[in-house]
């Protein structure tokens, strides 16, 4: 079986505030949020084809801190498009031959070996799996001027990685047409027929979004390397 990773790196990351965009700042000296990303894919599927969708400006950029953190993780760079989706279906044509494809946020540098293999394990055997956790906080669903207490057992966040067959989410990807409104691969599957198998995902597997997320990333990316030299 062959499987073929999409890391998703277009971002801007203009809710960062920072000089460069989210994907591309520092973890440790010698680690990038990417490249953390990236190498944990590496790790827990040493036979997956990487494919990392890039900003055409930032790929210059991303070849120079590979040079300087001496990151040699095999991988291919595709160029992304003005829309997350368009950048996804850029990823999917560098992995023509792929039977089972993991679409990742590239900053998402967390997301655990095991889960890693659990989705692409169900998604080969039932044709798609995605990472999603329960709502622990309590919601309000606004009301005009007044808000009203919603039942949070009804809800469930998405993360990545979203896992698929390789040929139902390109074609999937195919009928969707320019895929405006379009925000995740489970909806553009949901919108194709295809049933979605949500997983169990890990309150660890956190998206950096903001200066607050990026503190504590890397402390929690030290805490990790420290317990791996422990």
């Amino acid at each position: 079986m062959k499987i073929g990773v999409v890391v998703v790196a277009g971002g801007r990351g203009e809710r960062m505030g920072a000089d460069v965009p989210k994907q591309f700042l520092a973890l440790s000296d010698d680690r990038c949020v990417l490249e953390a990303t990236v190498e944990r894919f590496a790790e827990a599927l040493p036979d997956a084809r990487i494919a990392v969708v890039l900003p055409g400006d930032g790929v210059d950029k991303w070849r120079r801190i590979n040079e300087e953190h001496r990151f040699d993780v095999p991988h291919v760079v595709a160029l992304g498009g003005a829309t997350r989706f368009e950048s996804v279906r850029r990823g999917l044509g560098a992995l023509p031959d792929a039977d089972v494809i993991a679409v990742t946020d590239g900053v998402r540098p967390f997301v655990s070996h095991g889960l890693i293999r659990l989705l692409t394990e169900d998604a080969a055997e039932y044709g798609s799996a995605v990472a999603s956790t329960p709502v622990y906080d309590t919601l309000r669903r606004r009301n005009g001027e007044v808000s009203e207490k919603a039942d949070r057992n009804e809800f469930f966040t998405v993360q990545t990685p979203q896992v698929f067959r390789g040929d139902v989410l390109r074609r999937a990807y195919e009928a969707a047409g320019d895929g405006d409104g379009f925000t995740d691969d489970a909806s553009v599957a949901e919108a194709f027929g295809i049933p979605v198998r949500y997983v169990m995902g890990e309150r660890s597997n956190m998206k950096i979004t903001s200066p607050e997320d990026m503190a504590v990333a890397r402390a929690v990316y030290a805490w990790e390397r420290a317990a791996k030299r422990g």
